[in-house]
């Protein structure tokens, strides 16, 4: 098991249909994600975003490390999912605020 703060430990355990008071206990609310050249600001940005893409390209990400570089976690994830390409390794960048997650990125 990996040694990530319980915030990235949640939203890598979130489940397809996530409500937003499960994506709460992991992201701030005005927390910000970027993702396929997209940006969606807030908390019901975030799960909009999460069930349109869960949606249309179902998958699972599991984190393969943890590191911490200039203030964030940077965490490699093995995605596998319905899409070309499968299974792919994704970089997904994490900046906290109060515990949950302000920002993520991932790419």
């Amino acid at each position: 098991m990996l040694n990530m703060p319980e915030s990235l430990t949640i939203y890598f355990g979130l489940a397809p249909r996530a409500t937003v008071a499960e994506l709460s206990a992991a992201f701030t609310d005005d927390a910000v994600v970027r993702d396929e050249a997209r940006r969606h600001r807030g908390i019901l940005a975030i799960h909009d975003w999460r069930v349109e893409t869960m949606e249309r390209t179902p998958f699972t990400a599991r984190p393969l490390a943890v590191e911490q570089h200039d203030g964030e976690f940077v965490v490699p994830a093995e995605v596998t999912g319905s899409f070309p390409g499968s299974p792919l390794t994704l970089t997904h960048r994490f900046a906290l605020r109060d515990g949950r997650i302000a920002t993520l990125e991932i790419g």
